[in-house]
């Protein structure tokens, strides 16, 4: 088996793409860095095309992250620590990381097409949180993921790819605006749940419906806006006691989606055999 060549002269064009792609002010982002093994290969397996994987000369890279890349025909090279440390100075420095072309952009259609729930976060900024809930609604059959005034120009934010554990691309991730969330949840009759701490319904009566529902949650401080509120056909709260004064966004997602997992698990299966 060959071995990944190094690259010891920093002024390989490779170099400079990587310099060029962490830049902060980018206008246009049509490449993006996923760093880490892990997400490196998620996002192989979901079809994103790389450019060219790197490692550190300093650290062997993964066998299984090599296999994938020479099943895929995705180029590997090695970069000379001293260059590594000066590309990413001060920054965390990935063991493993590479050069992606960023997908088109997820539609609403997209997620139209898919029959699992949808989640719609409104208001939601903290990255954290919305990686965690993009792998927590892969994991437990969500459709898709509507963003909506999430200060975020693009999913592939650099901080969400690393939030997600490169899971952003697995399945689609929309960025909207209020308007356009509530008309397309209404198009396609999918029911518009709020989630509310003096909800009318409990968590766990979701469990018990069979159509297509859209979770609403807004932000641990303003909650939910008055356009989803008013558009919602109910609201749902998640009983706990009365000391807390509310749940981390993210695991109010794992809790709702948990009692609608058998419903979008079954529907899985059923378009997978289709």
């Amino acid at each position: 088996m060959t071995e990944p060549a190094i690259i010891t002269n920093a002024a390989d064009p490779a170099v400079q793409r990587i310099i060029d792609v962490t830049k902060h002010s980018r206008a246009s982002i049509k490449t993006t860095l996923i760093e880490d093994t892990e997400p490196l290969m998620e996002c192989i397996r979901a079809g994103v095309q790389f450019i060219e994987v790197y490692g550190s000369s300093s650290t062997p890279l993964d066998p299984d992250l090599l296999d994938l890349c020479r099943q895929r025909e995705i180029p590997v090279r090695l970069i000379d620590v001293s260059i590594v440390n000066q590309l990413f100075k001060a920054e965390r420095k990935a063991k493993a990381f590479g050069i992606a072309r960023v997908p088109r952009p997820a539609r609403l259609a997209d997620i139209a097409e898919r029959g699992g729930d949808v989640v719609v976060l409104d208001g939601v900024k903290i990255v954290g949180n919305i990686g965690a809930i993009v792998r927590t609604s892969l994991a437990l059959g969500a459709a898709g993921i509507v963003l909506v005034d999430s200060d975020l120009a693009t999913i592939a934010d650099r901080r969400l790819l690393r939030a997600s554990r490169g899971y952003v691309f697995s399945l689609p991730v929309v960025l909207a605006d209020r308007e356009e969330a509530v008309s397309f949840l209404r198009d396609n009759d999918i029911a518009l749940m709020v989630l509310d701490a003096d909800g009318d319904l409990g968590v766990k009566d979701l469990g018990d419906r069979a159509d297509r529902m859209a979770l609403v949650f807004g932000s641990e401080k303003g909650g939910p806006s008055g356009l989803f509120q008013e558009a919602s056909a109910g609201t749902v709260s998640i009983p706990m006691l009365s000391s807390t004064e509310s749940l981390n966004v993210s695991v109010s997602v794992g809790i709702a989606l948990h009692e609608r997992s058998a419903r979008n698990f079954a529907v899985r299966r059923a378009a997978e055999q289709a």
